[in-house]
This record gives structure tokens, sequence and C-alpha cells, in this order.
């Protein structure tokens, strides 16, 4: 009789601790998500405070403030929607992607960009353009470059498409959306990249890495060789995206 009151008794214990320790893990993860959610509030805040208080004239500006205002309502919508720690973060992502696209509105408007941001996780190994480039892809001329103008009017914070880095700079046309459509979309998108990013292009001359260039680690396979083509993979051996010699070091 006593074994089986000692039985019992060890039974409730272990059940008490397991009971404790799965409360306080779902206090933990409910912690967590908290924690997430204001994250990603206070920079959707933050968006919306300069999105409604900048207003602009300028080409550049205004588009910018435009992309600016498309990603407020994005992190909007995932707020609404998010439950989960990955789903606020993702809304944390758009906030600070639009206000990427703020501070670039405001340089473009002559006034102090104010504070750096955390780094976006989609532009992490872009990089971002140091010097201007001008080529002409199947009868259309193309321009990038570090600062906003009349003819480069459009924003991009740096990111992939496509499985390719695509630099953070200014843009005559907004290319990296024609290369995530499909079809011929894609195919004039990838073409465009390869000769605004080639130093074969618009460039003559042009040789080495800016700024720091590429860590050889960015990408899968290995790094580039001594020729400036990507090398053991990642991209094909024909060099493609040749010497991305104009990216920044900021990775």
């Amino acid at each position: 009789m006593n074994g089986v009151l000692l039985i019992l008794a060890i039974v409730a214990i272990v059940g008490l601790v397991i009971a404790v320790t799965q409360r306080g893990g779902g206090r933990t993860q409910q912690t967590t998500i908290e924690d997430a959610r204001a994250e990603a509030q206070r920079w959707y805040e933050r968006l919306g405070g300069q999105v409604m208080n900048l207003h602009a004239d300028e080409p550049a500006a205004r588009q910018a403030l435009a992309d600016a205002s498309e990603r407020y309502n994005a992190a909007g919508g995932q707020l609404q929607q998010a439950k989960t720690v990955t789903q606020f973060q993702l809304a944390r992502e758009s906030a600070l992607e639009g206000l990427a696209y703020v501070r670039a509105a405001r340089t473009a408007m002559g006034l102090d960009p104010g504070p750096d941001l955390p780094p976006l996780a989609a532009s992490q190994g872009s990089g971002h353009l140091t010097q201007e480039r001008e080529v002409s892809v199947q009868g259309h001329a193309y321009k990038a470059g570090p600062r906003p103008g009349p003819e480069t009017p459009y924003y991009y914070p740096g990111g992939r498409v496509q499985g390719r880095p695509v630099p953070a700079g200014w843009y005559s046309t907004p290319v990296w959306k024609t290369a995530l459509g499909a079809g011929a979309g894609v195919l004039g998108g990838m073409l465009i990249f390869d000769a605004l990013f080639s130093p074969g292009f618009g460039d003559p001359g042009f040789g080495g890495f800016d700024g720091g260039g590429f860590d050889g680690g960015g990408f899968d396979g290995g790094g580039f060789d001594n020729a400036g083509d990507f090398g053991g993979g990642g991209f094909d051996g024909g060099g493609d995206f040749g010497d991305f010699g104009d990216f920044g070091g900021d990775f």
C-alpha cells in the first residue's frame, strides 16, 4: 500500500513539474510574440509619421514617398493579420523598407535623411552603387547611380531579384519590377542588370572593387576568381554579372 502511494506521489510531482514548465514556456513564447509586435508597431508608427508629414514636388522625392506609402500600407495589413513572431518580423521589414524610401526622399529634397536604420534583411549582400552607369539594352537607354536626378527618379534600397543581387541606388526605370514579372519581362530585366553592373558596359577601363566590393563568402560556391567572374557556383561560368566593380562595401 505504501509503495502504491509513493508511486502516485511521484506521478503527481512529475505532472506538476510538467504543467509548471509548460506554463512557463507558454509565457515565454507569448512574451516573445509581444516583443516582436511592439518592435514592428514602433517602426510602423515612425513610418506613418514620415509619410503623413512629408510632401514633395520634385519627381524623385515624390516617387520615393509614393513607394514609402505603399510599404506603409503593406506593413499595416501585415500587422493586422500577424499572429507569430515571423509574421511580425515581416511587418517590421516592410516598415523599415518604407523608411529606407523616406530617407531617399529626404535626400532628394535636400533634407537631412535622419538617423541610420537597422539593415534590411532583403538587402544583405547587395551593396550600393557608387558611380553613374549608363547602358543601352535592346534599343533602350538605362541609367543608374548613387544620387537622384531627373533621369534617375526611382530609388531601390537593394535586394535580390530572380536570385541576383541588385544594389541600392537610383535608377531611370524600376527594372526590378520588370524582372519580377514573367516571360520576356524577366529576360529583359536580367539583360538590363547584366549591362548595368558589368564593367564592360558604361565604364570603359573600370576595374577592381570599389569600397570593399563583394565579400567572397556572399555567394554559394566561393566568391570570385582572378578574372573577376563568379567562381565555383551560384552563377554560371559565363560571368554574366561580371565584375561588380561599382558596388559599395556595406554588407
